[in-house]
């Protein structure tokens, strides 16, 4: 197993790997992930084996303890002395799920919040998911502000 940092050569495998984990309404776009690669680099992973993608988790650095929808459209909001950590995608590959794979990304993302010193990670999830991400100590703020694809979503947040 490999974890490193998205480039652009990784563009084709992160797409077609969103679009197998998200409906089409939720789904980030290739050019939603030119812009998260080029703006905030250093806070998009992915999890190889063998050298293929098996999983990805990126999101912005910013002040705001919740996610905004601006967020997704707008990568340049990415502020990256801000004290949050948000997670935006958390995906992995239906032939290895439930192997823990999502949590390695999951701990690894809390650790280098944890270094670069940020006051904690925020994300949003759908109901049935409130417990998977309680389990790695996040806590349920209710139902988030973000319509983002037509959805209802919860605010979840880890304060380190």
């Amino acid at each position: 197993m490999k974890l490193r940092i998205a480039t652009l050569t990784d563009l084709d495998a992160i797409t077609a790997l969103e679009k197998t984990c998200f409906p089409p309404n939720e789904a980030a776009t290739r050019e939603s992930f030119i812009q998260r690669l080029q703006s905030f680099p250093d806070h998009f992973w992915i999890l190889e084996k063998e050298g293929q993608l098996i999983g990805f988790i990126n999101g912005m650095v910013t002040n705001y303890e919740t996610i905004r929808d601006e967020m997704f459209a707008h990568a340049n909001l990415h502020n990256d002395d801000g004290k949050w950590q948000s997670i935006f995608g958390l995906a992995v590959a239906p032939a290895f799920r439930k192997q823990g794979y999502a949590g390695r990304l999951i701990d690894h993302f809390v650790e280098k919040a944890r270094t670069d010193k940020r006051t904690g990670l925020t994300l949003t999830c759908k109901e049935h998911l409130v417990p998977y991400y309680a389990k790695f100590g996040f806590t349920d703020r209710g139902i988030s502000a973000s319509v983002h694809g037509g959805e209802t979503w919860h605010d979840m947040t880890l304060t380190l």
